[in-house]
């Protein structure tokens, strides 16, 4: 946490950032995976995508951090590729068409996920 005069600046600029970040600590500790083995597969989805810079965690550094992950479920076989790629497009279309202003909610017609997943 950095300081900015009297008040602390937040550790994350996104509440997404927090949450991905989270679920991949929870994930680490319930066995799913080696922090070290996350780590080198992290600096490798850095690498691949030239972000030799030094990252202050803005959107580029949890973009990489999320494709890791996606990666690390996907492999572990806790979720199925499908699946993930009709959830992103559900929240995608969820949120282009929520209003300006609005919280953007996933609706069961957005959300193709629930029935790909379980259709045969």
């Amino acid at each position: 946490m950095t300081w900015c005069g009297d008040k602390p600046e937040p550790a994350f600029s996104e509440p997404w950032h927090a949450q991905v970040f989270a679920m991949t600590v929870a994930l680490n500790e319930a066995g799913h995976f080696v922090w070290a083995d996350w780590a080198e597969r992290f600096g490798a989805t850095l690498k691949t995508h030239g972000l030799a810079k030094e990252l202050d965690g803005g959107e580029d550094y949890f973009n990489a951090w999320l494709e890791t992950l996606e990666g690390f479920l996907a492999e572990a076989g806790l979720v199925e590729v499908g699946a993930l790629s009709d959830l992103k497009d559900g929240w995608t279309r969820a949120f282009l068409n929520t209003p300006h202003g609005h919280p953007v909610h996933l609706s069961a017609g957005d959300n193709q996920a629930s029935t790909s997943s379980t259709s045969t």
